[in-house]
C-alpha cells in the first residue's frame, strides 16, 4: 500500500516557477514507477510526466518538455515535479501516481494509487 500527498501548489503569475512535491508512505515506494498527471477545469485528467523507479527514466507530454522536470529521491520518498516558465494553460489540480509496473506509462488506468491532488494557478 503505498499513499501519496502532493503538496507546493499555490498562485503564480506567468513566466514564473512551482515545484510540486509528493510525499509518499510505504516501504514499496522506490519500486513504484511515478507520474504526474493534471486536470484543467472542464477538462479530462491528462499525463504530464512519468520517473523511474531508479530515477533514470523520464517520459514527458509535449506540453510539459523543457519547462517541467521531474525528479525523485527514493531516500525520502519523494518525488518532484519542477515547473518553470508556466503558462495560464498550466491552470490546474496536478496529482502524483504510483504505479507498480514495470515500464512508463502514460496511462491512467495503470497507476495503483494516487494523491488527493493541488491546485496550481498561474495568472496571466
Amino acid at each position: 500500500q503505498v499513499q501519496l500527498v502532493e503538496s507546493g501548489g499555490g498562485l503564480v503569475q506567468a513566466g514564473g516557477s512551482l515545484r510540486l512535491s509528493c510525499a509518499a508512505s510505504g516501504r514499496t515506494f522506490r519500486y513504484n514507477v511515478m507520474g504526474w498527471f493534471r486536470q484543467a477545469p472542464g477538462k479530462e485528467r491528462e499525463f504530464v510526466g512519468a520517473i523511474s523507479w531508479d530515477g533514470g527514466r523520464t517520459d514527458y507530454a509535449d506540453s510539459a518538455k523543457g519547462r517541467f522536470t521531474i525528479s525523485r529521491d527514493n531516500a525520502k520518498n519523494t518525488v518532484y515535479l519542477q515547473m518553470n516558465s508556466l503558462k495560464p494553460e498550466d491552470t490546474a489540480v496536478y496529482y502524483c501516481a504510483a504505479g507498480r509496473i514495470p515500464s512508463l506509462t502514460r496511462r491512467q488506468a495503470q497507476y495503483d494509487y494516487w494523491g488527493q491532488g493541488t491546485q496550481v494557478t498561474v495568472s496571466s
